[in-house]
């Protein structure tokens, strides 16, 4: 990896801080303009080239929905303590409304995989998740046991602290193991980068690591650490991967300026961590106990 390219590349993408605006807390809407109460708004970021966008349990109190839209949700619940209820709703929803998957954590990939069984929904699940410090041993054997259980899309976590130390050989051999065990079962991959604990220069790095290594998709965030998705991570990701790679804004995209920004600049996916009602045709300020377990992702 040549100094100069980075360099280069790096210059060639101004850097969009993220809006440090809190919108839809605990189900109000404070400035109208969040995804969950922009209808048009999303259909613009669909227009502009967005493939998935994800939302919360808790569609049921709110009404109808947007079916055309349904098949660009990630439908998910990755708090710690969601129930096995929960889930079950999650699931439920997924297959009422026609959601592209479900993403769960692990234990619960079996559960999801037998409740969507023949159905369209995928099952996604993460590994490593949210710190991505565990071994890469711990991850591919994890991926092994969650395509096993019937997962068919991996969402890893980078080894941040490894990245950071110049450690880009395993950080590599990480992500690999990861790829090459769900090649195996033909899954989906993509790699949560955590950019907002990361330089623009190691950012680049990531991203170029993640394309030898064979991932599908580099993604921002996890939700669980600071920062979130910016129009400059994303072009900046874009430009390092070209178009052979997917990538995804994750984290922190709560206005309809916010997800035209990050589709602008080169996102295929959208994940708003605000989002419960996304595709929604009423304005319901109502959330139920289910809806306030998926605040966070």
């Amino acid at each position: 990896m040549h100094q100069k390219e980075i360099d280069r590349l790096v210059q060639s993408i101004l850097n969009q801080p993220a809006s440090k605006q809190m919108c839809c807390k605990d189900g109000i809407c404070h400035d109208g303009l969040c995804v969950v109460h922009n209808k048009e708004g999303v259909r613009n970021i669909v227009k502009n080239g967005a493939s998935r966008i994800s939302a919360g349990v808790g569609i049921e109190a709110a009404g109808g929905i947007e079916v055309d839209l349904a098949r660009m949700i990630d439908h998910t619940l990755l708090k710690p303590e969601a129930t096995k209820d929960q889930v079950i709703t999650l699931c439920n929803e997924a297959k009422k409304y026609n959601f592209a998957s479900v993403c769960i954590n692990p234990s619960y990939v079996s559960l999801c995989a037998k409740l969507l069984r023949d159905t369209a929904v995928k099952v996604c699940t993460v590994i490593g998740f949210p710190l991505g410090a565990t071994s890469t041993a711990s991850k591919a054997f994890e991926s092994e046991q969650a395509l096993r259980d019937g997962a068919t899309e991996l969402d890893m976590v980078i080894n941040v602290g490894m990245l950071k130390s110049g450690e880009h050989d395993y950080v590599e051999n990480d992500m690999f193991a990861v790829a090459s065990t769900a090649r195996r079962y033909g899954a989906l991959t993509k790699v949560i980068l955590e950019t907002g604990l990361l330089s623009d220069e190691e950012k680049i790095k990531a991203c170029m690591l993640a394309k030898r290594a064979g991932m599908d998709f580099v993604k921002t965030s996890t939700g669980f650490a600071k920062g979130g998705a910016t129009a400059g991570d994303i072009a900046l990701m874009r430009k390092v991967v070209g178009s052979a790679m997917g990538v995804k804004a994750s984290g922190g995209v709560r206005t309809r300026e916010e997800a035209l920004a990050m589709v602008a600049s080169g996102a295929d996916r959208i994940g708003a961590s605000a989002s419960v009602k996304i595709v929604l045709g009423t304005d319901s300020q109502t959330k139920t106990e289910t809806a306030k377990a998926a605040d966070r992702y």
